[in-house]
């Protein structure tokens, strides 16, 4: 069978990819029925097999696809053959997927083919009759015009299967204009097969409709491919063409040549294309103003163009043409509209500017500059403030000295002549100059013997004017030796009068003199040195000391010149170092650079030579100068010096033997960087501002409160003993003073941590002497201090259970303690162990309580005391233990 132009729906092949996708969701639907199609053992290609009913699965589905690649399915469920198909088990089966995209629904279809039986049911002897038949579709070419007047519904033609000679076929038609959009503008009558068209249709809105032709069976299977009708829209000349634009606007410039383009217009036509309802023809109806015509148009493509070179601005500026669109290539019945092309006249510079007058006479008087003298006036047609119209003045003769320039009034147009340079009347009594115009834009015209440019005559009359002196050059210069004695004459500034020629009668006086070291006579000029010169002053620069002075002749009239004092050096400086302190960090550097000047000449000045200017050979032994270059050195310490200021004298003698000396502040410090270094100085001197937080004015307050607590604890101490009984013996200094050059432990040495309730020897040397000190506990308390030939020894015995007050003569108690005390505990640790380790019994003896009292008593120094006021040796003590002597000494 073959039907022309048939198409299956739903036989696009999908990816691997997606074909598992849908295979996976297919499991998770539920299975519509299942159809079981009786089909022959051998299958040809594109052979109806039979018919499934889709809609019961999926109303609505836009993807099918099918598990087996030699069967198709239609949009309508009829199932066809892609490839020859034989069944050699009398079976197969395929599925067919169904998806709705726009729902996400799926459903699956199984189909069963099942080889012939004996006995045929009359469904399937149709079929089979119908598969050997040869049929055959004849669709007509179909057309309709748009707009039809009807009568509706319109016959537009028949379609037939020649199936129908055997067999009731039925007709049914789908597409747009059918069950699409526009719905039910095309109907097809099912027994007849003629197709209708129900009412008029735009073509400018839909120009064909691509409907579909389905033949089946009254039992619902389809013989033949869906057939696809094509109802062309005829078209019908029923769109005006329309321009673009209802006004256009152009411009071209004046005096263009012939067939020079002005614009182009343009027009559509809704109409269908390349037809005669689209043929479109452009005219020209009318210009304004008319006469002469300027204009054509080309009648296909719009394009504008001249008909003339005489386009003149300065005559008319601007055109109006009314132009004209029409279809049916211009045809008298072609629809046509309207619109107007408004063209401007572009300005060129086709007018030269002319002076008004060719000839102009002023004045001006000698020696005045800066003055307007005169203005010339031009004419100029062309566009006003155009390039066109503005004129550029240039004076072509009579300026060779470059004593006037012309400039242009950017308001009138006008040249404006004025004196830049000064004239005089004793060299030029007059001056001609010629002044030409041309306009800032180029002469658009050929050359013709009229000159491109319009010239006018000026002359000038210079007027006579009394002068004053002139002071040439205003800047005069004199040489003179710096320390001249004073007094001396020299040469000054010298005027002339421009009427003689010379300085007869030309008064002189001094306007400024920075120093006051000149003075100036009045009568010639020349100046005397007042003061001693010196070429170092802060007011001469590069040598040159200027004076200001004034020249006055008879009548008052003056001018001004300076005189350039050119001093000359003498070598009256000797060398310095401007940089007086010098810092060396000791971390990073053991020298430090330093750099000489010397205000003279360079003739007068470097080399130098550096040289230590000292005495003292510790500063020699300590410093070393190095030369570096012909005006620096590097000054170096030769040993390791401790931090500190120094002052370091170096002397700096100039290439002539002139010398002076610098006294360096040499400054070494610990510091990386000498900022570093001057930063801590400043907070040393208390230039830099220190701060105490609250917790170290806390610390602070404690730690006084802890002093007082403490000196009141000794107070109370030592007035408690004072008030028990005192007994001394008479070799009460004997028994104190103990003159000792050993440093061994003594005997019976007990050490505790308590260093008030403790007893400890020790020893400490201060000041090159030797002192000893012992605190031994005891039933009563003593304190004696003897001196001895360069050494002290001192002992203090305390109350039982009492506290002791010491005085610790040049030092404080807190630096006597943290002394001691650690030395102490190491000798009291060496008391414990002898040579090899072992506990020394000689050294530590232990006391036993023996069950009644000892027939000797104590064995204390101090034991045998029975005077109660036995203290006159602490009259012999030094100043700072007098205090302590005297709360002692109280009962």
């Amino acid at each position: 069978m073959a039907a022309a132009g048939s198409t299956r729906s739903g036989s696009p092949a999908l990816g691997l990819g997606h074909l598992l996708t849908l295979a996976i969701l297919a499991l998770a639907c539920d299975a519509c029925k299942e159809v079981i199609l009786r089909v022959p053992s051998e299958l040809p290609a594109e052979k109806f097999v039979g018919r499934v009913n889709l809609m019961d699965c999926l109303k609505s589905a836009n993807i099918i696809h099918l598990s087996d690649p030699d069967f198709q399915v239609l949009e309508d469920g009829s199932v066809y053959t892609t490839n020859s198909v034989v069944l050699s088990s009398g079976q197969r089966s395929f599925t067919i997927w169904l998806f709705n995209t726009d729902s996400q629904e799926e459903r699956e279809l199984s189909v069963h083919l099942e080889g012939p039986v004996e006995v045929l049911n009359k469904r399937q002897h149709t079929e089979k009759v119908l598969s050997r038949a040869k049929r055959r579709w004849a669709p007509i070419p179909c057309s309709m015009m748009e707009n039809s007047l009807g009568p509706f519904p319109l016959f537009l033609q028949q379609i037939q299967s020649d199936t129908a000679q055997n067999y009731t076929i039925y007709y049914s038609i789908r597409g747009p204009g059918v069950d699409k959009e526009p719905l039910n503008l095309f109907y097809v009558e099912r027994d007849t097969g003629n197709l209708y068209c129900t009412g008029r249709v735009d073509r400018e809105q839909y120009e064909s409709f691509e409907l579909t032709a389905f033949a089946t069976t009254p039992d619902g299977y389809t013989p033949e491919y869906p057939l696809p009708l094509h109802i062309i829209v005829e078209d019908e000349n029923d769109n005006y063409p329309i321009f673009t634009q209802t006004v256009y606007s152009f411009t071209v410039l004046e005096n263009s040549p012939i067939g020079s383009s002005v614009g182009e217009v343009c027009a559509t036509d809704k109409d269908e294309p390349d037809t005669m309802h689209t043929l479109l023809r452009y005219s020209i109806l009318k210009q304004l103003p008319s006469p002469p015509t300027l204009f054509t148009m080309h009648p296909r493509t719009g394009v504008i163009t001249t008909t003339s070179a005489q386009l003149d601005r300065e005559l008319i500026d601007k055109y109006q043409l009314i132009i004209k669109v029409q279809d049916m290539d211009g045809q008298y019945f072609g629809l046509q509209t309207t619109a107007t092309c408004v063209i401007t006249i572009g300005d060129v510079n086709d007018n030269l500017p002319t002076f008004t007058r060719t000839t102009y006479v002023t004045s001006v008087e000698e020696n005045t500059v800066n003055v307007e003298i005169l203005r010339l006036t031009v004419q100029d047609k062309d566009l006003v403030n155009s390039p066109n119209w503005r004129a550029n003045y240039t004076i072509l003769k009579g300026n060779e000295n470059g004593n006037f320039k012309i400039e242009t009034d950017p308001q009138t147009n006008e040249g404006i002549l004025c004196v830049i340079k000064p004239l005089d009347y004793e060299e030029r009594q007059q001056v001609s100059l010629q002044i030409g115009v041309v306009n800032e834009a180029p002469y658009t015209r050929e050359a013709s013997s009229k000159s491109p440019m319009s010239t006018a005559t000026v002359t000038v009359t210079v007027k006579n004017q009394d002068e004053g002196p002139e002071c040439i050059p205003p800047t005069q210069t004199v040489r003179i030796q710096e320390n001249v004695p004073v007094g001396t004459i020299n040469n000054g500034y010298k005027a002339y009068d421009p009427e003689t020629r010379n300085s007869n009668g030309i008064r002189y006086r001094k306007l400024s003199d920075p120093k006051g070291w000149v003075t100036v006579n009045e009568d010639s000029g020349s100046i005397t040195i007042f003061r001693t010169l010196d070429r170092e002053a802060e007011t001469v620069r590069n040598g040159i000391y200027n004076i200001t002075v004034l020249a006055l002749d008879a009548d008052g009239r003056s001018c001004t010149g300076t005189l350039g004092i050119i001093l000359e050096d003498v070598n009256d400086n000797g060398p310095f170092i401007p940089k007086q302190t010098v810092v060396i960090c000791k971390a990073t550097m053991s020298s430090a650079e330093i750099v000489a000047v010397d205000p003279d000449d360079p003739v007068n000045g470097p080399p130098f030579d550096f040289s230590l200017e000292s005495s003292d050979s510790e500063v020699r032994r300590m410093w070393r100068l190095t030369r570096i270059n012909d005006t620096a050195a590097r000054l170096s310490y030769q040993t390791d010096p401790s931090f500190g200021s120094y002052v370091v004298p170096i002397r700096v003698t100039d290439r002539l033997g002139l010398s002076s000396v610098s006294s360096l502040n040499v400054i070494v410090c610990d510091c990386i960087t000498e900022s570093d270094c001057t930063h801590r100085s400043g907070e040393r001197t208390g230039s830099a501002e220190v701060r105490l937080g609250p917790w170290a004015i806390l610390a602070i307050l404690l730690g006084i409160a802890l002093l007082f607590c403490i000196l009141f604890t000794l107070v109370c101490s030592a007035s408690q003993a004072s008030k028990q009984q005192k007994i001394l013996p008479d070799d009460l200094a004997q028994q104190n003073l103990i003159v000792s050059n050993t440093e061994a432990p003594g005997d019976d040495k007990v050490y505790s941590t308590n260093g008030f309730t403790t007893q400890t020897v020790g020893t400490g040397v201060k000041g090159g002497g030797q002192e000893t000190i012992e605190m031994v506990t005891g039933g009563q308390q003593t304190l004696d201090s003897r001196r001895g030939a360069g050494y002290h020894h001192h002992t203090v015995d305390s109350y039982r259970g009492g506290h002791v007050e010491v005085d610790n003569c040049r030092y404080t108690y807190s630096e006597w303690h943290n002394f001691t005390q650690p030395r102490l505990g190491e000798k009291v640790q060496f008391c414990h162990d002898d040579d090899n380790q072992k506990l020394a019994q000689d050294y530590v003896l232990t006391y036993n309580y023996e069950g009644r009292g000892s027939a000797a008593g104590s064995v204390g120094c101090c034991s045998d005391l029975q005077e109660e006021d036995g203290l006159e040796f602490l009259d012999h003590l030094e100043p700072k233990f007098r205090t302590l002597a005297e709360v002692c000494a109280k009962r």
